[in-house]
């Protein structure tokens, strides 16, 4: 099992910068593939980026291309989230999640494990 504990969140304005944390307890991380989802007010969960077990394999919605790089230290227990270019429509809570599968799609129900989420606010 993994508890999961997201950071950096904030206030930030149209095309600013932030990199969310999402730190991991227990001492099998590596085993896990991550992933972010998202969701803002009145809508429903939505898939961001994922990463496979040794981070060489990555995963975004079209939307995020170009724009957020997910990473991984396993050392660190720590995935993040660098979020640059950023957009009012990226407002949202933002959650990390774990799979043991090293599955790195975008199916929420495949992630057992979930953080409490950090809030991202994108002022236009």
């Amino acid at each position: 099992q993994v508890q999961l504990v997201e950071s950096g969140g904030g206030l930030v304005q149209t095309g600013g910068s932030l990199r969310l944390s999402c730190a991991a307890s227990g001492r099998t991380f590596s085993r896990y593939a991550m992933g972010w989802f998202r969701q803002a007010p009145g809508k429903e969960r939505e898939f961001v980026a994922a990463i496979s077990w040794s981070g060489k394999g990555t995963y975004y919605i079209d939307s995020v291309k170009a724009r957020f790089i997910i990473s991984r230290e396993n050392a660190k227990n720590t995935v993040y989230l660098q979020m640059n270019s950023l957009k009012p429509e990226d407002t949202a809570v933002y959650y990390c999640a774990a799979n043991s599968g090293n599955y790195y799609g975008q199916g929420h129900g495949l992630y057992p494990y979930w953080g409490q989420g950090t809030q991202v606010t994108v002022s236009s």
